[in-house]
């Protein structure tokens, strides 16, 4: 996973290649232009429900702007969070949606509406 640092970086590319102002994002994901201007400027960690509007706004993936583009990577940290219980059933599980879920990042097709 990216530093906050990085993750700043990638949210303010992710802005300048949509086009879009700090104002026009902040429209765009009705998040505080303030917030915005404090998650860009590293002053604030972005938190994933306003980094999954970004990426919408952006027409980037949750996986462009935090750097968590493997999918072992993901079922690795859902994994931990469930302190290892019925591990090999829910990683299976966990790998059908993911994949899925990286089959739509590649066509561009958001996962929320």
């Amino acid at each position: 996973m990216m530093t906050q640092a990085n993750i700043s970086a990638a949210v303010e590319r992710a802005r300048v290649a949509a086009g879009l102002s700090q104002r026009g994002l902040a429209e765009a994901t009705g998040i505080a232009q303030a917030t915005l201007s404090r998650i860009i400027s590293g002053a604030r960690a972005a938190k994933m429900p306003e980094i999954v509007l970004i990426a919408h706004a952006t027409g980037h993936t949750v996986a462009q702007l935090t750097g968590e583009g493997g999918l072992a990577g993901r079922v690795q940290c859902a994994a931990r969070s469930t302190n290892d219980s019925g591990m090999e059933e829910m990683r299976q599980a966990l790998l059908h949606y993911l994949e899925l879920d990286g089959f739509l990042d590649d066509h561009a097709i958001p996962g929320t509406v």
